[in-house]
């Protein structure tokens, strides 16, 4: 699942310089499957000033980079760029930061995390954020299909053979929209091409190491990154780890049993706060007047915008982070105990709606999971494996089926993934909750193994989906001091977990959305860069 991609910087302060940069047989890296093409160092890149009011030091520019890094000479690509530079006399080089996607926007990140940071470690640093290759104001920017969510779609639950093949269809011609547009970039929008453009951004810097912080399918992409050019990894910092061992089509099952078991924790949170919201006192009874609404959906879309698929795309946020639940659970208890549509239709608008950036996001999304590794082409395999899923975890199964089933017919043959197995780092800080529905526990834990001398902190009872500058202070003091000096704890011989955070209280429930004053909280601006679909 992807981030609905989000930035905090205005399109039209992306004017700034270009550099390009050619990679070079010269100046290659040695991994264990050989030898890994680099980027030769290049003139510095060109920064000018866009700052925003939150951000006023941000600073843009833009890379040039081989569409093909196999063909250096060939036809290049733009990057765009965000820094905030450092301030203090220890320089420890740049930090590069990623929130994930695949298909999320980055430059929004650099001020974040400069901001959120322990000011005396942001100093010491020159944050970068980044668009990847396709994304938001990196050229081209991929829009397949514009207007593929828009609603009200069919309910995503099949019912009967005629409603599959009408899903399916619309699957098809997503993918073909691409390969008719994108024939020409699609073979080379890949996890591994975009590692490449990491070292590409290092040499631009003029780096000889990098620094990385990434979130969702950012620690996917450090950890390939990591794979390809070991000697030039000086710290990384892998929050809510993607799986390695599931990419891409395993890993997205598994997300559908996390799903469902995290909207069952927000039923329950419900019915935990009847006194508030009406709902009842028993989970299951809330469980069951949540479904009632579906479809009770289906049959007359809430202001003619919201039908079952558009209610799960709603509600699926709040899978990501319990701060969305109050404003949720407040437009499920309008709906329900007043008839009121409209509580759930400003919720669609703010938490489900796609816009242009999000079509722009679904686009590199499908772009890099379907190229990135196989997928079954035989529609009976994804029909027998989301069935099984649906009758175990019926939340969003179908959703999330349909969301990736481009994959299914996609135009350019799939790679395979490589081994991101890796004992050739300095140790690596994995910090993961233990409820995490985007990125399931057993991802944190199966890359610590794979990592050597990598080191897992761990939310005990968290749930949220980005777990580090959300608020939880104890994870933040952890990646703290290990940007700060290097250093990772360290637990008992024989424990899986090396140190143990407690999970943030659970949201205070309210009646309905509160009038917004001031900055949001951490966790809210976090969310909103990370997005709500990884």
């Amino acid at each position: 699942m992807k981030p609905r991609a989000g930035t905090l910087i205005a399109a039209g302060a992306l004017v700034a310089g270009t550099v390009t940069v050619l990679p070079a047989s010269a100046a290659t890296g040695t991994t264990p499957d050989g030898p890994a093409p680099a980027a030769r160092p290049a003139a510095p890149l060109l920064w000018t000033g866009c700052g925003t009011k939150a951000y006023p030091r941000l600073q843009c520019a833009t890379l040039k980079v081989p569409l093909n890094h196999d063909r250096p000479t060939g036809r290049t690509i733009r990057l765009a760029l965000t820094r905030v530079a450092h301030t203090a006399k220890a320089y420890q080089g740049p930090l590069l930061v990623n929130p994930g996607g695949p298909g999320g926007s980055g430059r929004g990140m650099a001020g974040y995390v400069a901001a959120s940071l322990k000011p005396e470690v942001a100093a010491q640093y020159d944050v970068i954020g980044f668009d990847p290759r396709g994304v938001g104001g990196s050229e081209p920017a991929l829009d397949c299909r514009p207007g593929h969510f828009a609603p009200v779609r069919p309910d995503s639950v099949p019912r009967g053979a005629e409603e599959e093949r009408a899903g399916m269809e619309r699957a098809q011609a997503f993918a073909k929209a691409c390969g008719d547009k994108y024939a020409d970039v699609l073979p080379y929008i890949d996890t591994v091409s975009t590692a490449r453009d990491l070292d590409a951004i290092r040499a631009a810097l003029g780096a000889p190491k990098v620094n990385y912080l990434g979130y969702s399918y950012g620690t996917y992409l450090g950890a390939v990154y990591a794979r390809l050019f070991p000697e030039r990894v000086r710290r990384m910092a892998l929050d809510s780890v993607v799986n390695p061992h599931g990419v891409w089509y395993e890993d997205n099952l598994a997300q559908d049993y996390a799903f469902d078991t995290r909207h069952k924790d927000f039923t329950a949170w419900v019915a935990r706060n009847d006194a508030t919201y009406g709902l009842g006192t028993d989970p299951a009874e809330v469980d069951a007047a949540w479904y009632r609404m579906r479809e009770a959906l289906r049959a007359e879309p809430a202001g003619g915008k919201v039908g079952p698929a558009e209610l799960e795309d709603t509600f699926l946020p709040g899978g990501y982070y319990d701060g969305y639940w109050p404003p949720l659970a407040a437009a499920f208890a309008a709906y329900v105990n007043d008839a009121d549509p409209a509580p759930l239709v400003k919720a669609y608008e703010t938490y489900g709606a796609a816009d242009a950036a999000a079509d722009n996001g679904y686009s590199v999304y499908t772009s890099v999971q379907c190229r990135d590794a196989a997928w079954p082409r035989d529609w009976n395999v994804w029909r027998k494996d989301n069935w099984e899923a649906h009758a175990k975890a019926p939340f969003s199964t179908w959703n999330n089926a349909w969301y990736n089933a481009p994959c299914a017919f996609w135009p350019v043959a799939s790679l395979t993934p490589p081994d991101v197995t890796n004992d050739r780092l300095p140790p690596v800080l994995i910090l993961q909750a233990t409820d995490d529905a985007a990125t399931p526990y057993e991802g944190g834990v199966a890359l610590h193994r794979m990592m050597g001398g990598s080191s897992l902190v761990v939310e005990q009872g968290g749930g949220n989906h980005g777990v580090t500058l959300a608020g939880n202070d104890c994870l933040d003091t952890h990646l703290d001091a290990y940007l700060a000096t290097g250093t990772v704890p360290r637990g008992a011989a024989g424990s899986e977990t090396d140190a143990v955070c407690e999970a943030l209280p659970e949201p205070r429930a309210v009646k309905a959305a509160a009038k917004r004053e001031g900055a949001p909280s951490a966790g809210t601006a976090l969310h909103g860069l990370l997005g709500h679909r990884h």
